[in-house]
């Protein structure tokens, strides 16, 4: 098991939907502000819950490709706390710098993954799925408190350190799903 391949082999699956839909919608999202996102990956960590404790899905999507949403997502939230939100079409982005953009918060990420990884010695191989998206579930419970809270925080890790953890977590699983 390599992690540092697996991870590359999942953030290029992520990479590759999140291209397609630039084509299709260019960075429609732009317009989402922070709470709307975090509510989108709960959208999606929810309905992966469901179907864990119903084992029923009704639209045949899968877990894979929700936890691919939560990935996409999280780096799109990390995107829009760099750049902004915009209140309408007239300051687009191109496609090729949200590309860029993608590029440069999963390489954060998977710096991140790789520092965590070594000090937890990959302690992650041997949890549930349904445990890492337990973690990221609370890790979207703390994003909307600092939401609610005006992004301050006292001790705690801020909105992006959240976001970073849960495409982590949310590559994890996909290598753990695959």
């Amino acid at each position: 098991m390599n992690t540092s391949k697996e991870y590359d082999q999942v953030i290029k699956q992520c990479r590759d939907l999140y291209s397609a839909k630039l084509k299709d919608y260019g960075a429609s999202w732009r317009i989402l502000r922070l709470p709307s996102l975090t509510d989108q990956i709960f959208i999606k960590a929810n309905r992966i819950r469901q179907f864990q404790e119903s084992g029923v899905m009704k639209i045949e999507e899968g877990i894979l490709s929700e936890f691919i949403g939560i990935i996409n997502y999280s780096i799109i939230a990390l995107i829009q706390l760099e750049l902004g939100v915009v209140n309408d079409n007239k300051d687009k982005l191109d496609n090729s710098i949200a590309l860029e953009l993608f590029d440069k918060y999963s390489k954060g990420a998977k710096k991140l993954m790789e520092d965590k990884n070594h000090d937890y010695s990959e302690a992650w191989r041997s949890m549930r799925v349904s445990s890492i998206l337990d973690l990221i579930l609370m890790k979207i419970m703390r994003l909307k408190q600092i939401e609610d809270n005006e992004g301050k925080v006292f001790v705690s890790e801020g909105i992006d350190a959240n976001y970073y953890d849960i495409i982590n977590y949310g590559v994890f699983a996909c290598i753990k799903i695959q």
